[in-house]
Parts: structure tokens; sequence; C-alpha cells
């Protein structure tokens, strides 16, 4: 029970700071040359940040990095240099209302709009008929999931990339059961990497909580959603991969990663150390790199 209100507590001041118009801390030196290095594209008249490096001399393989709630693609910073040295290109972005991409308001977020943001993003950067890897993190992993089902129609119709390949390495909250409890992103995950990200990149996207309980509508749509975007894991012959953290308390371990197992088969499963929890990639880079990497190179 204390646990429970310490969690409440930590949502709880950041509102607090919105309803009161405290400004969000300044810009640290880190993230300031981190924005320094991207750019934006527009779709729909909003601006989308993202970040583009080149990267291995000899590869072709590109891939984009689907950032969390509710933070950036600050996420991704530890292992951005690794992923240099083995892809061709690595790309990120801000989700709109996330981040340094623009905030509308009001404005219906959807899991959707995100995905037709990343096909935009991978338009404007005229990579159609590359090979794609997608590596995605809590809600981008649902975006991940929705551009697999888009995908998958697109190779039975005929239509589009036909010879697109997405490699997903995700963990998808959608794979446990049909209660609101286990289907949705749940607010016990407030760890040390996600206080971290307060006052780093989350604190971006708390600027308004007309946006942040917007944004939180996803909740609902992964219910709503669920046969579509689990269907889509369950059928798509793209290969898959889980890099998990036994500690995480969204997704429970040993329930989530015996269910997982069992809904998705044909899955291939890192397990990190026993002290890693929901941000695998901000905890254990090292680890998650080689995991990602070795279920790349098996290819």
């Amino acid at each position: 029970m204390k646990e429970w209100w310490v969690q409440v507590g930590l949502l709880t001041v950041p509102l607090l700071a919105v309803y009161l118009h405290i400004p969000p801390p300044r810009l640290s030196p880190a993230l300031l040359s981190w924005r320094s290095s991207g750019g934006y594209f527009t779709y729909r008249d909003q601006n989308i940040f993202y970040r583009d490096s080149s990267g291995a001399v000899g590869s072709s393989d590109v891939v984009v990095l689907l950032h969390g709630f509710p933070t950036s693609s600050y996420d991704w910073y530890k292992i951005w240099e690794g992923l240099t040295q083995r892809f061709h290109r690595v790309i990120a972005l801000d989700f709109v209302g996330f981040g340094f991409s623009d905030k509308p308001r009001p404005h219906h977020y959807s899991i959707f709009e995100q995905a037709s943001i990343v096909e935009g993003l991978v338009r404007h950067l005229g990579l159609r008929h590359h090979r794609i890897n997608l590596l995605s993190h809590d809600y981008g992993d649902t975006v991940a999931q929705e551009l697999l089902h888009r995908n998958h129609l697109k190779q039975v119709t005929k239509l589009g990339m036909t010879s697109r390949v997405i490699l997903c390495c995700c963990c998808p909250k959608e794979v446990t059961c049909g209660d609101a409890d286990s289907t949705s992103v749940s607010l016990h995950r407030h760890t040390l990497p996600w206080e971290q990200h307060c006052s780093s990149s989350g604190h971006l996207l708390l600027s308004n909580n007309r946006i942040l309980f917007s944004i939180l509508q996803y909740i609902n749509q992964r219910k709503k959603h669920r046969e579509r975007w689990v269907g889509a894991l369950m059928s798509t012959s793209v290969p898959l991969h889980l890099i998990y953290g036994p500690l995480d308390p969204v997704n429970p371990h040993p329930e989530f990663l015996q269910l997982y197992k069992k809904v998705l088969p044909m899955s291939t499963v890192s397990v990190l150390d026993d002290h890693i929890s929901h941000y695998p990639q901000l905890e254990d880079p090292t680890g998650f790199l080689n995991a990602y990497l070795n279920f790349i190179n098996s290819f």
C-alpha cells in the first residue's frame, strides 16, 4: 500500500506543476545537443522532430527506433553509437505530443496517427523501398504492431512495399489478457529511469495536462483494438524478438514471459539480468544492445 501512494505521488507532482503553471526546467546540455543534431519534417501541419545518423559503411540496413510513454527519442541515446556501428542509417523520431515534436491541442492523439507519422518519415527520407528494422519500446510497441498490421495487408493485397522487412524487438502489453490491468500501460512503472526522464525528456510531454490525458487514451485504444494488434503479431511472417527485464513491473515475471511464449511461440526472447526493469535500453545498454544485435545478425 505504501508503494502505491509513492507511485501516485510521483504522478501528482508533475501534474501539480502543470496546474500551477510552473515552467519546466531548462534543457540540459545533453538534450540541447540531441535537439541540435536532429531536424524536423512536416506531417499534416505538425512539426515532427527526428534524428537520422549515417553509420556502418557497406551495410544497407536501416533501423527506426520507436520510443515509449511518457518520454521521447532520447530514450535511445545510450545505444545510439552502438547501433551506428551496425546499421547504415539509425533513425528515431519524437511522436506527436512528445519530446521536441509539436503538441497540438485540442487534438485526438491515436496510435493510428503515430503509425502514419512513422510512414511519413520513411517517405520523407526516401526509404520506402529499403529494408526497415523496427526497434520499439512501450508505447512504441503498439505503433510497431499497427505498422505490422498494415504491412501484412499490403503483402496480402499485393500493394505497396511487398519486399519490405520489419524486424521488431518489443515488449507488447496487449499479448497478456483482456482485462484492463494487464492490457494497458500501468502507471505503476515509475521506477528510477522514469524519474530521471521527468527532468530531461519527459517534462517536454508534461507541459500541458490536457495533452497528457489526451495521449493516455492509447490505453483504451489498446483494449479496443487488441484483436487487430495482437493478431498482427500472431499472423506476421516477420521475425520477432523480445528483450525482457525480469524486474519489469508493467510485465511481471514470470507470468508475462510464460504467456508471451504461449501466444507468440515463433518469437525469440532475450532475458536480461534479474535487476533489469522496464527501461532495459537505459538500465543495461550493453546487454540490451548485444541482445538486439545477436538477433539482427542471426539472419
